[in-house]
């Protein structure tokens, strides 16, 4: 089987393997994220993508590389499940935060990025680089994630119209 360029990327893996490996995570591949991909895939994309970011620009590629993966570590469908306490997108890095630190250490830094992922949808400003960069490569996927879907659609469409 092929694999993605990520698992090639040895000093990548050597971050985040053991997230990776811990069944907690691997649960996430059970939940669709932005209609084509599964949640797992989603913070995959998410970490990676983060990783090569920070490791262009000098920055912490550890942090961001884990907790890019931990961002999204939660186990319900957000589009059917409501809060009392506030929306999903203020709810869900907290819910994530408290999975994620059942399943590995985490620094202030991973922690600010978990909690600030959803920075511009909620008021709590990142105080890190690498917290802006997940969240801003969290909304650049969320967007290519739900584009390509619809685009799917259209196509499906216009192959049954014919």
């Amino acid at each position: 089987m092929k694999k993605d360029v990520w698992e090639l990327d040895e000093h990548y893996m050597s971050l985040v393997k053991d997230i990776l490996e811990d069944e907690r995570f691997k649960k996430l591949d059970n939940y669709i994220q932005h209609h084509n991909s599964t949640r797992m895939i989603h913070c995959i994309s998410v970490s990676y993508a983060s990783y090569q970011i920070a490791e262009k620009l000098h920055l912490d590629t550890r942090s961001i590389a884990r907790a890019g993966l931990l961002h999204d570590l939660f186990y319900y469908d957000w589009r059917e499940t409501k809060f009392n306490l506030g929306s999903h997108a203020f709810m869900h890095p907290r819910i994530a935060l408290r999975n994620a630190e059942k399943i590995t250490s985490l620094n202030e830094k991973e922690k600010d990025i978990i909690l600030k992922h959803m920075w511009g949808f909620t008021l709590a400003r990142p105080k890190y680089a690498e917290s802006y960069i997940v969240s801003f490569v969290d909304d650049y996927e969320a967007v290519g994630e739900y584009f390509k879907s619809l685009l799917k659609k259209t196509l499906v469409k216009k192959i049954l119209r014919r």
